[in-house]
């Protein structure tokens, strides 16, 4: 996978088109990945013993991992990711700059 948490990423299609946001999780059996602010959904809550009144939560659903692509904060920019072997490691490389990600 390209993306992982905490790395920030735009959105490329669908109604939250260009909009940034943190990854808080990756789910990479789905291909899915939860994006902060992003695919905004709505959740009805039943009242119960806990929760005396019922609640209307708004909080983040999954996006398709193909269609978030990785934005780097030096350059600025989106970029693609692809991976380089240095000292024994790998690590993840930006294809715009050539430089190591993380």
């Amino acid at each position: 996978m390209h993306i992982k948490k905490d790395d920030t990423v735009i959105v490329l299609t669908g109604k939250d088109k260009g909009k940034k946001g943190r990854v808080l999780k990756v789910m990479p059996k789905k291909n899915m990945a939860i994006v902060e602010g992003v695919n905004i959904q709505t959740k009805h809550r039943k009242p119960n013993n806990t929760m005396r009144q019922g609640a209307i939560e708004h909080r983040e659903g999954p996006v398709n991992i193909s269609n978030l692509m990785y934005f780097d904060k030096k350059e600025n920019a989106p970029t693609r990711i692809g991976y380089r072997i240095e000292n024994g490691k790998k690590v993840r490389v930006s294809k715009k700059s050539g430089k190591v990600v993380d």
